[in-house]
């Protein structure tokens, strides 16, 4: 009787030892899921912001014509659909990239800088932006990284415990501040 009621006690151990590390994982899993939310909401946020800065400085009248109308052009296509991802989003991204990249050059920015207030302050907004796109984009594949690794576990994967949520993505575009914006404002 003894001995029985040992195996019980142990068996039922061993069940709440497993009962309590499945839902200390499904825990974990859900909270990474709702950080990986959150970083995928700043992102968008940065993004927005980015191509509002952009657009603002392009309707400045700061650049020449053509060079306003690229950025514009890639700014405006950029807050078409704000919230949506996947390729299509990451190609729209990587054209205001580049077209930053192009009217944004080192002797652009000297000349907007010169103009005074006005310009370091739009140039300032814009930089600022890339700056949080940059971070907010490494913060969010950071969140995906880890969910990605504790869903690889054979105990998530065996009990489901993840549910039917799929796999999340990493964000995979140009992020990559423009040259001109990259230099130091000057001290006053």
């Amino acid at each position: 009787m003894s001995e029985t009621l040992s195996w019980i006690f142990a068996i039922l151990f061993v069940l709440v030892v497993i009962a309590w590390y499945l839902t200390y994982t499904a825990a974990r899993l859900d909270r990474l899921h709702v950080r990986l939310t959150g970083t995928l909401a700043a992102l968008d946020a940065q993004l927005v912001r980015r191509a509002e800065a952009s657009l603002e400085l392009a309707n400045s009248g700061l650049l020449d014509g053509a060079t306003s109308l690229i950025l514009a052009n890639a700014a405006a296509q950029s807050l078409e659909n704000p919230g949506e991802h996947g390729e299509i989003r990451e190609l729209v991204e990587n054209d205001l990239t580049e077209a930053l990249q192009v009217s944004l050059t080192e002797p652009t920015c000297a000349a907007i800088r010169d103009v005074g207030p006005l310009g370091i302050d739009h140039l300032a907004r814009l930089r600022s932006a890339c700056t949080r796109v940059e971070l907010a984009r490494r913060f969010h594949n950071d969140a995906v990284t880890d969910v990605r690794r504790v869903r690889r576990k054979w105990v998530v994967r065996i009990f489901r415990l993840a549910g039917h949520t799929p796999m999340p993505l990493t964000v995979e575009f140009d992020a990559a501040m423009p040259p001109g914006l990259a230099v130091p404002e000057p001290a006053s």
